[in-house]
């Protein structure tokens, strides 16, 4: 139980100060709804399907909202989608582990993606991008988290089983966010980008 209580504190310590350096730019009124309106759309698209497991566009919109307005939208889209879509399907010790690993996927899209994005340029580089995060970042770490919420054996093999495990689940969400990416991506950051110029966010 303590290598979770420990996990979770730096779990939440680490995304503090990315909310903080947001408030010290003190956002605009429509920044902030901006990012609110990422953020339902975001929640809504997983609420939609939730009938089918581990198939989501979550994360594909979290990557969408970074390479279009930037890390820290990226960031705070993701933290604040999983925080919320979970009042719907269930808080838990899991929660700040979907925190950080949407926010962490959304801040790497918009610092590798967002100054130098074109579609039809970075189209594919996006879809691998979307692949990597899915399995690599959301899905290691939550494995990671499985093992320290519901295993009393923190070891080599508890991971090494929890990783091979997750394989399949993990496979099945990055199908899922290449899709989204494919049939979203153009139209929603064009659209995005065009609102950041618009308004100077």
């Amino acid at each position: 139980m303590h290598y979770y209580l420990i996990s979770a504190v730096i779990i939440i310590l680490s995304m503090v100060p990315f909310f903080l350096m947001f408030e010290r730019k003190r956002p605009q009124a429509r920044e902030i709804v901006l990012i609110a309106v990422l953020v339902a759309i975001t929640v809504i698209l997983r609420s939609i399907f939730f009938m089918i497991p581990f198939f989501k566009p979550m994360l594909a919109m979290v990557i969408i909202s970074g390479v279009g307005l930037g890390y820290e939208t990226g960031m705070l889209t993701g933290t604040l989608s999983a925080f919320i879509s979970n009042f719907i399907f269930g808080q838990g010790p899991w929660t700040p582990w979907q925190m950080f690993a949407m926010g962490l996927t959304g801040l790497l899209a918009g610092v590798i993606f967002s100054k130098n994005y074109t579609y039809e340029k970075k189209k594919y580089h996006v879809c691998i991008f979307g692949i990597i995060a899915a399995v690599l970042i959301y899905g290691v770490i939550m494995d990671t988290a499985s093992v320290l919420m519901y295993t009393g054996e923190v070891s080599f093999k508890a991971f090494m089983a929890a990783y091979i495990s997750g394989i399949p689940i993990n496979l099945i969400h990055a199908l899922s966010t290449v899709i989204f990416l494919a049939l979203l991506q153009k139209s929603m950051i064009k659209k995005l980008q065009r609102v950041k110029m618009k308004y100077k966010i």
